[in-house]
């Protein structure tokens, strides 16, 4: 039995932003300041807490953005990777852009870059060991898009409905998940695709394959409108 110890995060800072324009016209969203510090620092400190000890980032949209705000190439002590996209990707397209910088007894915990949470992070890498699969997310009972579906024994059974099985529960899904490296097998190197296609074909092939956690503990936040992004500095200041 591996140890539950995740040492490298993923943290995805490469989208345009455009539903947070114009403040994201010349400014990656995952660095807009919250509270006098760049957002992507809320989600470093949450993963610091549970033994993360280096974080790669993926950029492309104003990608000199980040080495100013991270001039040491580090946070607190930990180092920060970026990892350039020259078109973007998307979320599988990013993953496997970074294969080479993980080794391969390792795991990710993948990790949306435009969040702020503090739901706790244990239970979804207990989820993950005990649960024994390739990837596992976490997921909230309520929230704007209950768009993941769960079936009685916390396995994902269908994403946007997409193979027409509604399971036990609809959810969120909370932009966190882990992921063992030999899914990366399933990616294609240069395709730009969502992680969700890969997801789904996995959960066709074994329906035990992509498991999932309700964590309704703590707050959420997605900051994709400015609407949200004032009303959550406003909290911060």
């Amino acid at each position: 039995m591996p140890s539950k110890i995740i040492k490298t995060a993923f943290l995805l800072g490469a989208g345009l932003g455009t539903r947070l324009r114009p403040i994201t016209e010349n400014m990656p969203k995952p660095l807009l300041p919250i509270g006098g510090r760049p957002m992507i620092t809320y989600a470093m400190e949450h993963l610091r807490a549970i033994g993360v000890q280096r974080f790669i980032v993926n950029t492309h949209h104003c990608a000199e953005k980040y080495s100013e705000a991270f001039p040491d190439g580090n946070w607190h002590g930990l180092p920060i990777i970026f990892r350039h996209e020259t078109m973007l990707l998307d979320t599988a397209g990013g993953i496997k852009n970074i294969e080479d910088l993980i080794e391969k007894d390792e795991r990710l915990i993948v990790y949306n870059g435009d969040i702020i949470t503090n739901l706790p992070l244990e239970p979804i890498i207990d989820r993950h060991f005990g649960g024994k699969a390739q990837v596992t997310l976490a997921l909230r009972s309520r929230g704007p898009l209950t768009n993941v579906n769960i079936d009685s024994t916390g396995f994902i059974c269908d994403m946007r409905n997409t193979l027409h099985n509604p399971g036990v529960q609809s959810c969120l899904y909370a932009g966190i998940y882990i992921m063992e490296i030999s899914f990366l097998q399933r990616l294609t190197a240069g395709k730009i695709e969502s992680i969700v296609l890969p997801l789904i074909e996995s959960i066709r092939e074994n329906p035990r394959s992509i498991g999932g956690i309700v964590i309704d503990e703590g707050f959420w936040y997605d900051l994709g409108t400015i609407e949200e992004y004032n009303k959550l500095r406003e909290q911060y200041l």
